[in-house]
């Protein structure tokens, strides 16, 4: 009963110690502003905050750091007291969580905004009609748009305001966005600006070719949508087999796992099936 008391203190007291020695790494290597870790921490924080701005999120990147840090330190504290496998998983997606919701969210505007674009071209085309003036135009039309396609008019507007021309802040929407649709809507209305002619009905004409583009590629999305989770499917099945084998069968899969022949194989057929999903994305993935 001592020696278990003692040998569970013991623990204990190492655990206290190499959490203090961490500590005080931690608060060595952030004590000056000047360290490298202060300056990584702030390139990194405010690579997150360019990435939100264009979106018009302002949250702060140090929050979000401080919650990676956070989420981080009860993982390890969590794993010094319970065995959890696969614990290096949650690093994993500590590390990347953000990074992967940012362009998710990205992505996610962008398709929000393309939808829109019909409606906010054939508005612009029909304020066009009533007064000769783009900018005058813009700032009719943008009180009935609906977000994100009204926050980037709106900002388009502003910049007019301060100094910027009106190609200037088309141009800086399109680099914020970076969507191909809304290149295309921006760039009928500058080169019908620029070479003169019925406006109006090169709005329409763009919106038009505009609606049978998204049809299309709704068409496509419907044709590949089988194929894709076909991929999805066989793509996982290795895993799922690999781990269903070594739970049912213990030590099924050993031999490549701690021989050199077996290293060679495991790395070979992780190659080709990383090779087999790409190819794949690439065939069901088609550009209109």
């Amino acid at each position: 009963m001592g020696g278990g008391l003692t040998t569970h203190a013991m623990w204990w007291a190492a655990l206290t110690f190499v959490a203090l020695g961490l500590f005080g790494m931690a608060w060595a290597a952030t004590a000056s502003e000047e360290s490298v870790v202060w300056r990584y921490w702030a390139r990194y924080t405010v690579s997150l905050e360019r990435k939100l701005r264009p979106m018009f999120i302002w949250t702060p990147g140090r929050v979000i750091g401080l919650g990676q840090f956070a989420a981080l330190f009860l993982l390890l504290v969590v794993r010094a007291l319970v065995e959890i496998p696969f614990w290096w998983v949650g690093i994993i997606i500590i590390v990347i969580g953000p990074a992967l919701q940012i362009e998710m969210l990205r992505r996610k505007r962008v398709e929000e905004l393309e939808r829109q674009l019909d409606g906010f071209l054939l508005s612009l085309a029909n304020a066009l009609k009533s007064t000769p003036s783009i900018g005058a135009a813009f700032q009719g039309i943008a009180p009935v748009l609906q977000d994100p396609i009204r926050q980037e008019v709106e900002l388009a507007i502003k910049e007019m305001k301060v100094g910027s021309t009106l190609d200037q802040a088309l141009l800086h929407m399109a680099a914020r966005v970076g969507s191909r649709q809304l290149d295309s809507a921006l760039s009928s209305i500058l080169i019908g600006r620029q070479v003169g002619g019925n406006l109006p009905k090169v709005l329409e004409s763009t919106s038009a070719s505009l609606r049978e583009m998204a049809r299309l590629d709704g068409v496509i999305r419907t044709k590949t949508a089988e194929g894709k989770m076909q991929l999805w499917v066989i793509g996982a099945l290795p895993i799922v087999l690999s781990f269903g084998l070594n739970y049912g069968f213990p030590n099924y899969l050993d031999l490549l796992t701690s021989t050199i022949p077996g290293y060679m194989i495991s790395i070979a057929v992780g190659m080709c099936w990383v090779g087999a999903l790409i190819l794949a994305r690439k065939v069901l993935s088609i550009d209109i």
